[in-house]
């Protein structure tokens, strides 16, 4: 190959060219300069947004090749690469395209509907909201606090809270977490958000009504990394202790650390999914203690429930979300970062396919866990604006506009018809400033400050200063690692092109930590490597620093150092979520530089300290940093007004915006408490239990069979408040359980209670010594009887001493558990409870009566009805079924119709009459949260009935119930299941309880249901697990019997 001269122009061009024009001003602007090339500019058209680092040192080594023939070959292999590159980013663009228009008509499609739904269409109060209030619903400008701008207004907010005694519990599950010597850095899952989640509880632990603060974590107890994060508890002192005498027992912050995970081994967030479960159970025993003592302490002796549990990030969102479902107590969510936006961004960079991106980052499990959060949470938390307008917006149950058109009509008191969206809430974190003094002095003002007695300067700054000929002009300073993203080179081409800056200031690089090029990353060393060129351009030795070493408590120094020789500090990122080096930059006095995208332009907004410019445009950076240098009255004014504002991101104001956001939540806590239900987890069997449990509301009704269905149904009032239609049946129920005994009671609806019995010790599982469960998702009633009786069989002899008990976990609901148990001979009695309609219904047994012998538990009912969407969710789900048809079929026959007979109040059941046909689970989960509707589908019986019940519902959780209120102990809890089962099935493996996987059952439902999943079993479930064991292909009674010994359950 000839000539080389045109590929070489490519090369250059790749390494030289930074994030360049405008797109719209590139060619005209490179004639204008009379330096136009056209390879430059398919450099930056074609090429820009891709990682070139690999091309970057292929075309090195082939430029330091000897041999022309070599060399030739190498350059025209480049070639070829940058085309299939360009080829590459031209298809990705397209698939992006395509993406963005079927996301755009599926959220209009939703839209319309919801609207249509709501019976108004867009009104004159929902047009009047503007897209820049978009916190919450039935929340206004009007309604909040303000900031807090002074002392006076702190204190007097502060004596307004005292009465208060919150328990808050915060959860950040991945990453090293302490309270002192934070090892940031040390890994990509320890970084700022360790950093944010421990002080944000410190100074929660400070606030005034704020009793006691648990931040939990994993216990990490592995010889790789420090013993103290293998302790269980550590406290987190206030960093300020002025005013906090008042200190109770267990009051303050405290990070609680709870084993899950693999033990003595420390793992990456990535490989956390499948024990979540495992964490959720050990966090929901803690919790649980915790209210206890606080009760003790101070709630007169009634347990004390987290006002809020608040997850960081999405592992700890998910696990939020069920402990959230469990104690039915309210939910906040912070993500940090999202996955829906990473996974854009690793899709533009075209390194690695759909499939490769889910298999190393778990990605597709990330973002439900980020969708369930929504769909949990009262309150998104947001650092800013930016991350609600183009990252939240992304996902499936957030849309701006909808949430305005909701938030409209509830301030009207205008139904919603069961549609709900979180708030959005902007809260930047906060900042320790108490430490911070302000250099009020020059670099000439101070030049024989050590020899007056004074101490001497720090270490770093001798670092720093030794890199300049000059070190008394200002210091420009950027604090980042050398990331792409980052945009250094800019920067530096930016000074190295502007020779007035050059004259006036100094550069100054703190980028990470490094002992040899080498031996950091790829992308890191590369973007060293072309800062370290430029040096070398631009001939700019002698003027810019960038120092191998600093440590963690050196920054607040070189912040000093630069504000000292009126510095400015620049952060010249392409897209900054946030910036809190802005904030510490203002605290220590120095006007800013930074990004136009993202965080800054909040932080700005508030500060009014410096000047925001494109980053993309180097001539923008070189003059506003210019204009700051070279003015000093601008100077000293930007400098002021950080200083004036800068209290208003402390830890102070945030935690006083974060606990009105609290306030503003709607409280929610287990119903059975308020009703001085003392008993329900006590572990007393004395007669006495009886009598209170027979006065329990929940337990004195006694359902006919066909009482799972509201023989009302058609008559009620959906748009009431569910809190009123609760209010009404427990005030009816709790009419009749008083007169129960002064009037006859109908035949065949409701039994007499017989209070002197003193039979009514229900449920048994408070007695048991073991619980075992049977969740067996046959849709054949022969292969269900054949599991039940064989797991009878193996466990005969316990049965029989009455040491154990039996609960059954079905998609079933009651009429049809009923005529199974008829049909197969078995007596209610034979079970403890059942677990009816997917975890929709609760029943008890009792032996009292022949002819209605369920009771169900009504509290249970209030503890799952959390955004239910009622009427207004039945009718959504009806029209979707009619739309649902067999494309093959020229008839277009409906392949899914409702299931009216068999649906209940808490269960909206559908008959699907053609198997294979029906669209997948997760694309009717994702129609749901798109119009807004909150709610759990389970595709079951191998896919040929669809049960939706309440978002938090699930039979996992009703176990968690049935442990928080009657004391059922988990570790306790065998779960018997199929090899696979219903699209909940997974939900049944997790947790502290030890699970049974029968070989040979349901072993056909595998490839319909669960490819309805977006991500592999093996990222949620941890087959590996040792309280998971699987029987032999016969699975007879004596294989399960083995089973259970192999788990210890049983003695051999």
């Amino acid at each position: 190959m000839a000539g080389n001269d045109w590929i070489n122009s490519y090369l250059e061009a790749i390494l030289d060219v930074g994030p360049g024009l405008d797109d719209a001003k590139t060619s005209l602007l490179l004639r204008e300069r009379g330096r136009f090339s056209p390879t430059r500019y398919f450099v930056e058209e074609v090429i820009t947004g891709f990682d070139e680092t690999d091309l970057h040192r292929s075309w090195a080594r082939a430029q330091a090749t000897r041999s022309p023939q070599e060399r030739n070959t190498r350059l025209e292999n480049l070639c070829w690469r940058i085309w299939n590159l360009a080829r590459q980013k031209k298809q990705l663009e397209g698939e992006q395209a395509q993406r963005l228009a079927k996301r755009r008509l599926e959220r209009e499609r939703g839209r319309r509907e919801a609207v249509a739904d709501m019976s108004e269409d867009l009104s004159e109060g929902e047009k009047g909201d503007t897209v820049g209030d978009i916190s919450a619903h039935g929340e206004s400008n009007r309604g909040r606090l303000p900031r807090i701008s002074s002392v006076e207004m702190m204190e007097a907010w502060a004596s307004q809270q005292k009465e208060k005694k919150l328990y808050i519990v915060l959860i950040s599950l991945h990453g090293l977490i302490r309270g002192e010597n934070m090892e940031l850095g040390r890994d990509s899952d320890t970084g700022g958000q360790v950093k944010y989640v421990v002080e944000l509880a410190r100074a929660l632990g400070s606030m005034p009504g704020v009793y006691r603060v648990d931040l939990l974590t994993r216990q990490v107890s592995s010889p790789e990394v420090d013993w103290s994060y293998g302790e269980p508890t550590e406290m987190l002192p206030p960093r300020n202790s002025e005013g906090l005498s008042e200190m109770g027992e267990s009051s303050g912050a405290y990070i609680i650390r709870i084993p899950f995970g693999p033990k003595d081994k420390y793992i990456p967030k990535e490989l956390l999914w499948p024990y979540i479960s495992e964490f959720v159970d050990g966090a929901l025993s803690h919790i649980l203690q915790m209210s206890k003592v606080l009760g003790e302490q101070i709630g007169s002796g009634h347990p004390v429930w987290p006002v809020a549990i608040h997850g960081h990030y999405a592992d700890a969102g998910d696990s939020a979300a069920l402990l959230s479902g469990a104690l039915n107590v309210p939910m906040l969510f912070t993500g940090h970062s999202l996955g829906r936006d990473k996974l854009e961004q690793l899709l533009r960079q075209g390194r690695l396919s759909r499939d490769e991106i889910n298999s190393t980052y778990k990605i597709m499990r990330r973002i439900e866990a980020e969708e369930i959060s929504l769909e949990a949470s009262e309150t998104v938390i947001t650092s800013t604006r930016q991350e609600i307008d183009e990252q939240w917006r992304l996902y499936d149950g957030f849309d701006p506009i909808l949430e305005r058109k909701l938030r409209a009509r509830i301030r009207r008191n205008v139904s919603c018809y069961g549609r709900y969206m979180p708030r959005m809430a902007v809260i930047p974190p906060g900042m320790e400033f108490h430490h911070i003094v302000p250099h009020d002095g020059d670099m000439d003002g101070e030049t024989e400050g050590n020899e007056d007695g004074k101490s001497p300067d720090p270490h770093i700054w001798a670092e720093i200063m030794r890199f300049f000929t000059n070190p008394r002009k200002p210091m420009i300073l950027a604090l980042a690692r050398p990331d792409p993203k980052k945009n250094l080179t800019t920067l530096v081409k930016a000074f190295g092109e502007c020779r007035p800056l050059q004259e006036l200031a100094n550069l100054t690089l703190i980028m990470g930590n490094r002992d040899d090029v080498d031996e950091m990353s790829s992308t890191n060393a590369s973007v060293l490597l072309s800062i370290m060129k430029l040096i070398d351009k631009y001939d700019l030795y002698g003027q810019v620093a960038y120092p191998k070493h600093h440590k963690q408590v050196d920054v607040p120094d070189i912040y000093r150092l630069a504000a000292k020789t009126k510095g400015v500090f620049i952060n010249p990122a392409f897209i900054e979520p946030f910036g809190l080096t802005l904030i510490e930059a203002a605290a220590h006095g120095l006007p800013i530089v930074a990004t136009k995208n993202g965080g800054p332009v909040d932080i700005h907004r508030v500060l009014d300290n410096g000047l925001l410019v494109d980053p993309h445009n180097q001539q923008s950076i070189a003059d506003a940093l210019l204009k700051l240098v070279a003015d000093k009255h601008l100077w000293a004014k930007c400098r002021a007004n950080g200083l004036k504002n800068i209290h208003l991101f402390s830890w102070p104001e945030h935690c006083k915006t974060y606990l009105t956001k609290i306030a503003s939540c709607k409280p929610r806590l287990p119903r059975w408490s308020r009703n001085n239900d003392d008993d329900e987890n006590s572990e007393s069997d004395s007669p006495s239990d009886s009598l209170r449990d027979i006065q329990d509301i929940s337990l004195n009704l006694k359902f006919s069979l066909d009482g799972d269905k509201n023989v009302n149904k058609e008559n009620a009032d959906n748009s009431l408040d569910p809190d009123d239609r609760r209010s009404k049946l427990e005030n009816a129920v709790l009419s009749w359980s008083k007169g129960v005994q002064k009037s006859p009671q109908k035949s065949g609806s409701i039994d007499k209670v017989d209070q002197t019995s003193g039979a009514g010790k229900f449920p048994a599982v408070r007695r048991r010594k073991y619980i075992f469960v049977i969740a067996v998702d046959c849709d054949a009633s022969t292969c269900f009887s054949e599991s039940v009786k064989k797991i009878f069989d193996a466990l005969e002899k316990e049965k029989t001493e009455g040491s154990i008990g039996f609960i059954l976990a079905t998609s079933f609901n009651m009429s049809e558990l009923h005529s199974f148990l008829a049909s197969e001979g078995m007596k209610p009695t034979d079970f403890d409870a059942f677990i009816c309609n997917s975890g929709g219904d609760l029943y008890y047994s009792s032996p009292h009566s022949d002819d209605n012998p369920f009771i169900v538990d009504l509290y249970y009912h209030s503890h799952i009805e959390y955004r239910w969407g009622g009427e207004g969710l039945r009718k959504t789900l009806v029209r979707w079924a009619a739309s649902v048809t067999d494309k093959k079929d020229e008839n277009k026959e409906h392949i899914v119709v409702e299931d009216e007979k068999n649906s209940a109040d808490y269960c909206y059941s559908f008959k699907v009459l053609k198997l294979g046909a029906v669209p997948l689970v997760r694309e009717l989960r994702k129609l749901m949260r798109i119009q807004a509707l909150r709610c759990h589908v389970i595709y079951c019986q191998n896919g040929s009935k669809i049960n939706v019940i309440p978002v938090m519902a699930s039979r996992c959780q009703a176990l968690r119930y049935l442990y928080l209120r009657w004391g059922m102990d988990l570790t306790k809890v065998v779960v018997f299941v199929g090899e696979s089962g219903d699209t909940d099935y997974e939900g049944l493996l997790g947790g502290v309880h030890k699970s049974v996987i029968l070989k040979g059952v349901c072993s056909g439902a595998t490839s319909q249901l669960h490819a309805n999943r977006s991500y592999p079993l093996s990222d949620v479930v941890a087959i590996d697990s040792p309280n998971v064991v699987q029987t032999t292909e016969d699975c007879s009674s004596s294989d399960i019997r083995a089973s259970l010994e192999k788990l210890g359950v049983l003695k051999s």
